[in-house]
């Protein structure tokens, strides 16, 4: 067999990392439940035209089918889709499922999602997403897409990494001013001005002529709108000064008032106003969040979410909703990139028992099923060669402890290697001290 090559956007991580990630989803998971939210999970593909309904997403959705799918047969593989978002599938199991559950109904979900892009640091075709949402039967009251940033704010800082600020808008304002201005088609205009981190102003002006019939004027307050930002809700003056007037741009300033001093009461500087903030999906209504980790701004957003009122919806059914998403490993590829990230070993082993002789193995075995029933992470030694080398085998894998059993009725006793310290100890007892328990994930 050939060597293999890796495939780009497909990241897998080594040991230590995935321990670093299972730390992180931990504590991600901890917090989510701590909030009220419930755990599910939803299958990883969904219908083609489930896919496709919302957004454009056509480019991004791998096709699943079976290799020797008739292609002239009826649909069915044919039409399956690997799921991009957690949102989508999401919706779909509300509508199937809302005769089981209690509205408002809040879950979290942490799944593996695909997305055909170009890979780049940060960015994959298959990554791991942690999502909240609350979706409600008919009305969602506007208090919850306060309470995201509050979720998020608490998760990101049970982590060892650099500070995060969720930069947050209201789709109300971009389209009630842009309809106030005379724009009649405001999903052109919010799609334009999605893109001015990466296309600059002058070509977003460009964009807004092109795609959604905006003059120069025109297209100058909208780019006028977009430069606002404020970390109070001194914003609303801002918008407010420019003369736009409209009910639906009064409705999302309101909204977006309430999110700033919710986030600002619960942890002062977490959430920003930033009003050029967009998201390109289309079925966001109203809040819109994206999350930048201090000092990688220049990869974009982290964490990102927004209001949703027509995503989960079928007939005269309709369940608006509200969420947000971690994107987990766009988070540890960057900070894994930077060796921002550290754990204290690569195994989960605290104790390395030592075996005397092969005919002595089961004393050891004996020994470490001793101490892993006392929660202790265990192993055995994997040959009965000198001491020296086996304790040369823990080093190597960063294992603290080594235990070594009695003779002769003599008592056992544990070494930690790195001091050299060597005591008496017996299996049914002895506890490591707390910060070896475990190995311990920190800042690079």
């Amino acid at each position: 067999m050939s060597k293999p090559t890796p495939i780009s956007g497909f990241p897998e991580w080594t040991p230590a990392q995935r321990m670093i990630e299972q730390f992180v989803l931990d504590r991600i998971r901890d917090t989510f439940e701590l909030y009220g939210f419930a755990p599910l999970e939803t299958r990883s593909v969904e219908p083609l035209d489930q896919l496709l309904r919302k957004g454009e997403t056509s480019k991004e959705v791998y096709l699943l089918r079976r290799l020797q799918a008739d292609a002239e047969g009826p649909a069915g593989d044919d039409a399956l889709g690997l799921h991009f978002d957690l949102t989508v599938p999401f919706a779909r199991y509300v509508l199937e499922n809302a005769g089981k559950l209690q509205f408002p109904f809040r879950r979290y979900q942490i799944q593996k999602v695909w997305r055909g892009e170009r890979p780049q640091e940060g960015r994959y075709r298959e990554f791991l997403q942690a999502d909240i949402d609350i979706v409600d039967r008919d009305t969602l009251p506007a208090h919850f897409e306060a309470e995201m940033p509050l979720v998020i704010g608490d998760a990101l800082r049970s982590l060892p990494i650099p500070p995060v600020r969720i930069q947050v808008n209201n789709r109300k304002i971009c389209e009630g001013f842009y309809r106030g201005i005379g724009l009649t088609d405001p999903e052109a205009a919010l799609r334009a001005v999605d893109k001015l981190d990466k296309i600059g102003p002058a070509k977003v002006a460009e964009l807004l002529a092109s795609t959604a019939g905006a003059s120069e004027a025109q297209a100058k307050a909208c780019l006028s709108l977009a430069e606002i930002s404020a970390p109070d809700a001194s914003f609303a003056d801002a918008v407010r000064a420019l003369g736009v007037s409209h009910p639906l741009l009064d409705e999302g300033v309101d909204e977006l008032v309430a999110v700033v001093e919710t986030a600002a009461a619960h942890s002062p500087g977490l959430c920003v106003a930033d009003l050029r903030i967009a998201r390109g999906l289309d079925y966001y209504t109203g809040t819109v969040y994206e999350t930048q980790l201090v000092g990688y701004e220049r990869f974009g957003s982290i964490c990102s979410g927004g209001r949703y009122d027509n995503l989960a919806s079928s007939g005269a059914a309709r369940f608006p909703g509200v969420g947000i998403s971690i994107g987990v490993t766009r988070l540890l590829g960057l900070l894994f990139g930077a060796d921002a990230l550290s754990v204290s070993r690569s195994v989960p082993t605290c104790v390395l028992v030592a075996v005397t002789a092969e005919e002595q193995r089961a004393a050891s075995n004996a020994v470490a099923d001793a101490l892993r029933s006392r929660g202790v992470p265990t192993e055995v030694s994997p040959s009965a060669a000198k001491f020296g080398k086996q304790i040369r085998y823990a080093e190597r894998r960063g294992i603290p402890y080594v235990w070594f059993p009695g003779a002769d009725g003599a008592a056992d006793e544990v070494k930690d290697i790195r001091s050299g310290e060597q005591v008496a100890a017996a299996a049914g007892e002895w506890t490591p001290p707390r910060a070896d328990l475990r190995p311990l994930v920190g800042q690079g």
